[in-house]
C-alpha cells in the first residue's frame, strides 16, 4: 500500500523507494526484475510469507523503476547495483537472504561480492546474469545494433505485450564492468539456490547452470522447471519458490 512506502535518498538527491517489514533475522531482501517493481507478484507473495513466518523483508525499487525517482533509460547496471548496495547499508538490519529475480539475480550476485559480511544466502529466480550481452550479440539484428552505434539507442518490443521500451549503448557498455560468465570462478561461498525455467524464451536456462559451476561455496543448488517460463509466476512457481526460500533459510539457520 502507498502509506507503506518510505524513502532513502542516495546520489543526487534521487529517492529509492522502499517497504521494510520487522522479524526475526536474517531478513530477507528482494531485488526486482528489469523494468519491473517491488510491487510485482513475487516481491508481494515474499513478504507475505515473510510475514506468516516472523522473518524481516525488504523490497525496494531501483532507481527509474517503480516509485523510486529518476529515468528509466538512464539506469545502468551499475547504478542499479549502486541502489541496492545504498538499501542493503543504509536500510536492512543485519545479515539478509538476497532474493534476485531475472536482473535482479544478476544484482544480487553482485551486491554479495561486494559485501560478503552482509550476505547469508542467495535465491535466484530465472538469475539474467549478463543479460545485456545476450541482448546485444543475440537478440538485436544487425539493423538495430547499427541504429544503437549510430544514435545510443534502439527500441525493442516487450515480449510480455507491453510498450515498446529502449535499450541504450551506456547500457550495454557500461555492464561489460559487471560480466560475471567471463569470469573463471566466482568467490561467492553463501548457500545458494538458482530456480529456471527450461521455456524461459528471455534467459537461456543454462545461465543458472553456468553460474552453479564458478561458484566457490559447494552448497550450490540448481531447480529446473520443466513447463516454466522466465516470469516463474504462476501459484506453482510462486510455491516452489517460497518452499526453497523456507528451505534456504533453514539450511542457514
Amino acid at each position: 500500500m502507498a502509506q507503506d512506502i518510505h524513502y532513502q535518498e542516495c546520489r543526487d538527491g534521487q529517492r529509492l523507494a522502499h517497504v521494510k517489514r520487522p522479524g526475526t533475522g536474517p531478513g530477507v531482501m528482494f531485488l526486482g526484475g528489469f523494468r519491473s517493481s517491488m510491487h510485482g507478484a513475487k516481491a508481494l507473495a515474499i513478504e507475505a510469507h515473510c510475514r506468516e513466518t516472523g522473518r524481516a523483508c525488504l523490497r525496494f525499487d531501483y532507481s527509474g523503476h517503480g516509485h523510486s525517482d529518476g529515468q528509466f533509460e538512464a539506469g545502468t547496471i551499475g547504478h542499479w547495483l549502486d541502489d541496492a548496495l545504498h538499501i542493503l547499508d543504509h536500510v536492512a538490519d543485519g545479515p539478509q537472504i538476497l532474493v534476485g529475480s531475472s536482473l535482479g539475480g544478476w544484482i544480487a550476485l553482485l551486491v554479495a561480492l561486494r559485501r560478503p559480511e552482509r550476505v547469508a544466502g542467495l535465491l535466484g529466480i530465472a538469475t539474467a546474469a549478463d543479460f545485456t550481452a545476450h541482448v546485444h550479440e543475440k537478440l538485436l539484428s544487425d539493423v538495430q545494433r547499427q541504429q544503437l552505434s549510430a544514435t545510443g539507442r534502439v527500441l525493442v518490443p516487450d515480449c510480455h505485450g507491453g510498450e515498446p521500451f529502449a535499450i541504450t549503448r551506456r547500457l550495454i557498455e557500461e555492464a561489460r564492468t559487471h560480466l560475471l560468465l567471463k569470469r573463471r570462478s566466482l568467490p561467492i561461498t553463501v548457500p545458494v539456490r538458482l530456480i529456471h525455467g527450461q521455456k524461459d524464451q528471455d534467459v537461456p536456462w543454462q545461465t543458472s547452470l553456468e553460474i552453479a559451476e564458478r561458484l566457490a561455496g559447494l552448497d550450490v543448488e540448481v531447480t529446473l522447471v520443466k513447463d516454466g517460463e522466465h516470469q516463474l509466476a504462476r501459484d506453482r512457481d510462486i510455491a516452489l519458490i517460497l518452499t526453497q526460500l523456507d528451505r534456504l533459510a533453514a539450511d542457514i539457520g
